[in-house]
């Protein structure tokens, strides 16, 4: 019973079917065909505000080219000190970016503010001798599973731009955020200040495609070439477009984040105190009883252990298509 990660969902039917639809004949390549040149208003229409969309094979992909697009190879981009840009990227950032740096700043359950950028970038000089901050990278939903609100984006955006940083959002997991939420997708991005949304899909059903969406006109012609020059821009496009194009056409994208957050919310009311950070995604950190581990695991459970080394803290992920058998055995052996 696998809870250790939504990357190793399965494909929901929508995304299969439209792969399957695009599996025919098609009069264009390289994003010349009638599924790709749909996305950007498809996706204009989910935000409320005119956007350009890239799709691309994976969410290390978004995220570097979308920061190599924003911050100069002498910039700095300012994240949470456990981002995945930082923890889980091997280096594509600074690799995209020309060798930018990643500035870190401690969050609170995984959540900056602009008091926190402030006093952890409070030593950064700035001068010619040091790397010039260009950027600001948030992650929706967060690194310790919970959720930025509309209003903490849009002081945290306008905290970035009075300070002249573009405002990047890493989105691997948005769609739990804005299902949690329940807001207009575009009030925790493009309205609240957001440039440019790293959009994940392949946690949420989907097979091999993410999604640059562009919110900032001017970033829209460097990220054409950047895309190309990183290989991302594969000849039949069509396929990246149609699952995308599967997940939000119908709200496919927040009925299975709305179905991996009730599973999460399930185990949550099993594990009370235990909690390490809030749950308002589909991802629990939970602080376990030496032994405990090794138990659950013994009865077919899979997951990560957290934390440092013999801290018995461990993550459990819903994914949108965990069986609730499994969900109901996790919560009934966590209780136990």
């Amino acid at each position: 019973m696998n809870f250790k990660s939504d990357n190793a969902a399965g494909v929901c039917a929508e995304v299969l079917a439209a792969v399957n639809e695009a599996a025919g004949p098609s009069a264009g390549a390289y994003d010349d065909d009638r599924w790709s040149r749909r996305l950007d208003a498809a996706f204009s229409d989910v935000f409320g505000a005119r956007c350009t969309v890239f799709p691309v094979g994976t969410g290390t992909a978004a995220n570097a080219l979308a920061l190599a697009a924003m911050v100069p190879p002498f910039g700095a981009v300012a994240c949470e000190a456990e981002a995945h840009i930082h923890v889980d990227e091997c280096g594509a950032p600074e690799f995209f970016t020309g060798g930018a740096k990643l500035l870190l700043v401690p969050g609170e359950h995984g959540r900056l503010t602009p008091e926190r950028l402030a006093a952890g970038l409070a030593a950064h000089r700035g001068d010619v001798h040091q790397v010039q901050l260009a950027a600001l990278s948030l992650t929706q939903a967060t690194e310790a599973g919970t959720v930025y609100a509309p209003d903490q984006v849009e002081a945290l955006a306008g905290h970035a731009k009075a300070r002249g940083w573009r405002v990047h959002m890493d989105g691997a997991r948005f769609a739990n955020a804005v299902a949690h939420l329940g807001c207009h997708p575009g009030d925790v991005t493009c309205r609240a200040g957001v440039e440019v949304l790293s959009f994940g899909a392949i946690k949420n059903g989907g097979m091999s495609a993410e999604a640059i969406v562009v919110f900032a006109p001017d970033l829209v012609e460097a990220l054409r070439f950047r895309r190309k020059r990183a290989g991302q821009m594969p000849s039949k496009g069509r396929f990246l477009a149609a699952q995308l194009l599967a997940m939000i056409e119908d709200g496919v994208w927040l009925r299975n984040a709305a179905a991996a957050n009730a599973g999460a919310q399930q185990l949550a009311a099993a594990l009370a105190s235990r909690l390490l950070h809030p749950v308002e995604a589909n991802e629990l950190f939970v602080k376990l009883r030496p032994g405990e581990p090794d138990r659950l695991r013994a009865q077919g459970f899979d997951f990560y252990d957290w934390g440092d080394a013999g801290s018995d803290e461990a993550r459990f992920v819903v994914a949108w298509d965990t069986p609730a058998a499994e969900i109901a055995a996790l919560a009934a052996a966590l209780q136990q």
